[in-house]
């Protein structure tokens, strides 16, 4: 009730002068989107591509994981579809974009 004028005036005018001020407390947001950018976004991204492209490449004899955990071989691929053996004389059919990681029976299995 007995505020001072004088109190009223300085804090209308602080929120004025925003200009620069209010670019610098914006800043540290700024830099932290790039951050998460180059350390989170784009290298999912890349991964993303790359497993992608291992589906679209998948061929008889592959190693395959599905999303569900299913390890197995490839006996047939078809255009959207996997067959896959996981033990003798037991074959599944698989969706293509449920495989998690396709293998080639030549290389040598990748540890992340």
């Amino acid at each position: 009730m007995f505020i001072s004028p004088a109190y009223a005036q300085t804090a209308g005018g602080a929120a004025e002068s925003g200009g620069l001020a209010s670019l610098i407390s914006f800043a540290p947001l700024l830099l932290i989107f790039v951050v998460f950018y180059f350390l989170m976004i784009r290298p999912q991204q890349s991964r993303m591509k790359a497993l992608q492209a291992a589906i679209a490449g998948v061929k008889k004899n592959d190693q395959v994981v599905t999303a569900g955990g299913i390890v197995g071989r490839v006996t047939k691929v078809e255009d959207a579809f996997v067959e896959v053996e996981i033990a003798a004389n037991t074959r599944i059919r698989v969706v293509k974009a449920t495989l998690a990681e396709v293998t080639s029976p030549n290389s040598k299995p990748a540890n992340d």
